[in-house]
């Protein structure tokens, strides 16, 4: 008996711990689940939604994230400025950030970010380049370069990840499994 208590402490206390430390969504999904939802959600933006309304969704992600002033350009020719907002820190510091949304179904590359970078001088004080693709080596290269305005990138991935986190779009349902333990009903 004294070796079931002991044993059934460790496991209350590895249960404790694993409960304190939320999974991520590598472990709360299986590939074929995380695969499934991204890749509905990529044909979507990619496919489906035409380009002012997926740069309407990043003006929503934005205000969702907490930038204040978000607007969206919503005209050809506009420079390679999609939009603009003011990013605010807790509270007491702004930053006046523009955007570029590509819808891409590739990989961004470096010439990507000069263009963009060339557009927002003098226009805000940092950039965010939003992708449903990717980037390349050099376009993450080119985005922190030393002595020019620093460019943030959110590739595909991390745009799922931001509006499954904000409910955008992205519905998340929690499934309760009960299962009985006979065996502990044994030991009593």
């Amino acid at each position: 008996m004294q070796r079931t208590v002991i044993e059934s402490d460790k496991k209350d206390k590895q249960s404790k711990t694993e409960a304190s430390t939320p999974p991520t969504a590598n472990e709360t999904e299986s590939p074929d689940e995380t695969q499934s939802w991204r890749t509905k959600l990529y044909r979507i933006l990619t496919k489906v939604i035409d380009p002012s309304s997926f740069e309407r969704l990043i003006q929503r992600l934005l205000r969702e994230s907490g930038f204040v002033q978000v607007e969206v350009t919503g005209r050809t020719g506009d420079g390679g400025i999609d939009g603009k907002g003011i990013a605010r820190i807790h509270g007491f510091m702004s930053f006046h950030v523009v955007f570029q949304c590509k819808r891409y179904q590739g990989i961004v590359s470096a010439s990507h970010i000069r263009d963009f970078r060339g557009a927002m001088v003098g226009q805000a004080d940092k950039g965010l380049f939003i992708t449903t693709g990717t980037f390349s080596r050099d376009a993450i290269k080119e985005a922190t370069r030393d002595g020019a305005p620093p460019i943030d990138l959110v590739d595909g991935d991390q745009l799922a990840d931001k509006l499954k986190e904000f409910g955008l779009g992205i519905q998340t349902a929690m499934i309760e499994s009960v299962s009985v333990d006979e065996a502990w009903f044994k030991e009593i």
